[in-house]
């Protein structure tokens, strides 16, 4: 018994030890892209968007949200969900164009900004999100690259955005 103990301790170890190694070969750094096309104008698409009070109307993974004190007049927000408290800040605001979002904290095992980028398509609107982001940890870079993936949070969006205007959209991995 003591041996099959002693086996499984050594395995967990091993693995523990690869996911690091893997971990630390990864780079901090990554870029990633996503895309949808809504029915919606880019008006309607911006209004909602840049509403982050109403986030929890239609994003599931978020249940509230908290206004911040704004950060060097730029508006700030904390959205409390599923994934913990993610403290944000709207770095920049071109409606119905463009709209930059940045993660404020620094004590997160990840950080970065979204570039949301929305462009008419016919009669509604090209939503592109582009995540430039940093993953501090080891173990935070392997599970962000090989089990969530860089374009799942972004794709996620989309996709309750996609619920949110009642539509069915496709969403396109750009980079």
């Amino acid at each position: 018994m003591k041996r099959v103990l002693v086996g499984g301790l050594g395995l967990v170890l091993l693995i523990v030890a690869v996911v690091v190694g893997i971990g630390m070969s990864l780079p901090v750094d990554h870029v990633a892209s996503v895309r949808a096309q809504y029915a919606a104008s880019p008006p309607e698409v911006y209004e909602i968007i840049s509403d982050h009070a109403r986030y929890p109307d239609w994003r599931p993974s978020v249940d509230r949200i908290e206004t911040l004190p704004p950060r060097n007049g730029r508006t700030a927000w904390q959205e409390l969900g599923s994934g913990g408290p993610l403290p944000m800040e709207r770095v920049e605001s071109d409606p119905p164009r463009r709209m930059v979002t940045r993660i404020l904290s620094e004590a997160l095992p990840f950080g970065g900004s979204w570039t949301y980028e929305l462009a008419p398509a016919g009669a509604g609107t090209q939503l592109t999100i582009t995540e430039t982001g940093e993953v501090y940890s080891p173990v935070f870079r392997f599970v962000s690259r090989f089990i969530m993936g860089h374009h799942g949070t972004a794709t996620t969006y989309l996709e309750d955005l996609d619920r949110r205007l009642g539509e069915d959209v496709t969403v396109e991995v750009v980079r």
